[in-house]
């Protein structure tokens, strides 16, 4: 295919970010949803009329499958973080209040480890690499990346965390203070049950209380006090 076969950084790469988006994805109609299950219209459901501040970490796609577009249409703006630099090229046109940067999130900082990377334009890249098995994608690339750990990329305190790190979402959650960020919301992905169970329990212990599921989706709100509701 060609968008496969496109040099980055190339002007014929930068043309066709822009037929992707606007063309291909019709970036300029508004839509209800853009989230894949419904994710986004618990979201704005929950946060009402309020305008924030998002982090989204494996954000893959400005419009596609993303959780926080419908926030951005909405007012909001916030920090966008994904290992593909496709993916943050897409987000700098499409997002222009947000901060959009390569990184691949980690508790150390600098660690090398190796990208398993399926396509510029998929959302399967990762550094887990049962994720790709499990999707039996046999082509694949691979490159080193060095680590970077949240508290050294986010300067800020926001209301929603959106993490989609395709099997080491509970890993990149771990990574992040939630003493020092006190996100009211956060949407993970939790794709096994290993890594379900780790993740109920790490928030439950910072205070957060299950929600609602949407699909591989686990939606938690930030409480003063845990209670015996959670529902896994």
């Amino acid at each position: 295919m060609i968008k496969e076969k496109l040099r980055i950084g190339s002007l014929f790469y930068k043309i066709y970010l822009y037929y992707y988006l606007f063309l291909r994805e019709k970036f300029f109609v508004k839509r209800e949803s853009y989230s894949q299950f419904g994710e986004d219209l618990v979201i704005k459901n929950f946060f009402k009329n309020k305008i924030g501040k998002y982090v989204d970490i494996g954000c893959f796609n400005p419009i596609k499958y993303n959780n926080t577009c419908l926030l951005y249409n909405e007012g909001w703006s916030g920090l966008n973080i994904d290992l593909n630099s496709t993916s943050i090229d897409l987000f700098k046109i499409a997002r222009k209040k947000d901060l959009n940067i390569v990184a691949c999130v980690s508790e150390v900082e600098g660690l090398e480890v190796e990208v398993f990377f399926d396509s510029n334009f998929s959302p399967l890249n990762s550094i887990n690499k049962e994720n790709l098995e499990k999707f039996n994608i046999q082509k694949y690339t691979t490159y080193k990346v060095k680590t970077k750990k949240f508290s050294n990329l986010v300067n800020f305190n926001f209301d929603f965390l959106n993490i989609d790190c395709e099997g080491e979402d509970y890993k990149v959650l771990k990574s992040i203070d939630l003493t020092k960020y006190t996100p009211q919301l956060i949407c993970i992905e939790a794709n096994t049950e290993k890594n379900k169970k780790l993740i109920y329990e790490y928030l439950l212990f910072n205070n957060y209380e299950f929600l609602e599921r949407k699909g591989p989706s686990h939606i938690f709100e930030r409480v003063s006090h845990t209670s015996n509701k959670h529902k896994k």
